[in-house]
């Protein structure tokens, strides 16, 4: 056997199965996690968890998980309206311009931003002028880690459709709006519906930004906006840190943490199923 072949097949060996053991390494430790967050929260899950509000000793995370819907929900909404009209506008419009060159950077940074950081700036900018937390600077906090998920989602499947679907168009009378509106959005709907639902996921289990704009509290107040807003996040933030010795406040945390892994796990099937079809 030629010396070179025999070398670079033995490299090839090693390669894959140092790729293997990573892997398993990988998947283990996720298993171990699940296997906990199942072992640990299925026990403490009852109607009275999805119910009850939370209090300090026993009750449940109805409020908190009613809180967390509906912040994640304005969040969500908010931010797809801005996040595609700018992605739409650096694909369509912008293009190479200064202006949107300077777009994409503030985007790229803002993406790779922690979440603590974009909590204190709301935290500066909202929540000290209004004196007090409230759900209103929790969702402006969370808009603005889901807006440059949906921008750069946008602008990059717009960016996939053909020109010569858009000169096709143009051929036939189509004003640009019309064109983006009719052709453009219907060759990309799938893979930004992705970017919502992979944006959506990573807003829905963010913590530090709720500790320093929404915060907590135990009450049935989410008519309420202007005032401290319930979340999952920060209940059990508190269960497993300050409430910690109380074993009943330890297993609804646990019972949190399941259902809060579930909805992530299950936005995420969401976005592999449409980016699936999307490739079809």
């Amino acid at each position: 056997m030629n010396p070179v072949y025999r070398r670079r097949r033995m490299t090839n060996r090693i390669i894959m199965m140092a790729s293997l053991l990573a892997s398993a390494f990988g998947v283990i430790w996720l298993f171990l996690i699940l296997l906990t967050l199942v072992t640990k929260g299925v026990p403490a899950l009852s109607l009275d968890v999805f119910t009850e509000r939370t209090r300090m000793s026993g009750g449940g995370l109805g409020n908190a998980i009613l809180g967390s819907l509906i912040m994640t929900a304005l969040a969500t909404v908010g931010g797809t309206i801005i996040g595609i009209a700018a992605g739409t506008w650096l694909a369509e419009y912008g293009g190479r311009s200064r202006l949107a060159n300077l777009i994409r950077f503030i985007n790229d940074v803002l993406l790779s931003a922690p979440s603590i950081i974009i909590g204190l700036y709301i935290y500066a900018v909202v929540v000290l002028p209004m004196g007090h937390f409230s759900g209103w600077a929790g969702v402006a906090a969370l808009m603005v880690i889901i807006i440059p998920v949906v921008i750069r989602s946008t602008e990059d499947m717009l960016l996939l459709v053909p020109n010569s679907l858009r000169e096709a168009a143009a051929a036939l009378g189509a004003h640009r709006w019309l064109i983006v509106l009719r052709v453009c959005y219907s060759g990309a709907r799938a893979g930004i519906t992705t970017g919502v639902l992979l944006g959506c996921a990573r807003i829905s289990g963010e913590t530090a930004p709720l500790l320093f704009t929404a915060l907590n509290t135990n009450q049935w107040n989410f008519f309420n906006m202007g005032s401290e807003m319930p979340n999952l996040p920060m209940v059990l933030y508190q269960n497993m840190t300050i409430n910690s010795f109380i074993p009943a406040q330890v297993a609804l945390a646990w019972a949190g943490a399941l259902i809060l892994t579930a909805a992530v796990l299950i936005l995420n099937i969401l976005a592999r199923v449409s980016a699936a079809r999307s490739q079809k």
